[in-house]
């Protein structure tokens, strides 16, 4: 594989409405040959929870209506799987990839991004692993990272998010992944000994370095208003 640049963006604290809208933009520039590289976007989202097109009723035990009251967005999106929940403490990944570029096959792209991250796991200490069937990333039996996507022509968005010192008490009002019993756990939790207080920006490095290994990437950060010649200008206002 050829090395091709990885343009990173970290946007600090979005809501998730606004990446959204960002992601799609920037997906139609990179069909269209505007954008020099694939991308990545890391953000945190304030507490939100997303219907993927595989989401049932049973994976949502609490109605819409109610989520919002307990302080959480709603969005039925177009990514694959289940629902999940995105909120503070959680490093979230939304690569958007010309996979023209790479390989043009889901699963191999899928678990490229399982293996990305359980790279990234181990250079943090942690042993993690893909479990067979089930997209996502786990250590010692817990899930730690979940992953969803959508592809359009062959590019990618929505993408990953690893708990890293996510308050896990905030998956319980969904069955998160649609998975019964699953248990949610954290880089902070399976951290040997008291975590960091730089464990954010270490798991984001970690990340990175990891996924830019997995795909042959050049890595190249760019600041959040590079995006704008890429994106429509409502999403970047």
């Amino acid at each position: 594989m050829s090395v091709r640049s990885l343009l990173v963006a970290d946007l600090g604290t979005r809501d998730y409405g606004e990446v959204l809208q960002l992601q799609r933009s920037l997906c139609r520039a990179v069909i269209a040959g505007q954008v020099p590289g694939d991308l990545l976007l890391l953000v945190e989202h304030p507490d939100v929870v997303t219907l993927g097109r595989g989401t049932r009723a049973s994976s949502v035990p609490v109605p819409a209506a109610d989520l919002e009251r307990r302080g959480y967005a709603v969005y039925d999106v177009e990514r694959g799987g289940d629902v999940t929940y995105h909120g503070p403490g959680q490093l979230v990944g939304y690569p958007i990839v010309d996979l023209r570029r790479h390989r043009e096959d889901l699963h191999w792209y899928l678990r490229r991004l399982e293996e990305g991250l359980i790279d990234a796991l181990a250079a943090l200490g942690i042993p993690a692993e893909a479990v067979a069937e089930l997209t996502g990333v786990w250590t010692r039996g817990r899930k730690i990272a979940s992953i969803g996507i959508h592809v359009k022509q062959w590019v990618t968005f929505h993408g990953f998010a690893l708990n890293v010192t996510t308050a896990l008490e905030r998956f319980d009002a969904i069955v998160p992944c649609g998975i019964p019993d699953v248990v949610m756990t954290s880089v902070a939790r399976e951290w040997p000994g008291a975590p960091p207080a730089d464990l954010h920006r270490r798991a984001l490095q970690a990340v990175v370095a990891a996924l830019a290994a997995t795909f042959s990437w050049e890595v190249a950060a760019i600041d959040a208003s590079d995006l704008t010649p890429w994106a429509d200008p409502v999403t970047t206002a």
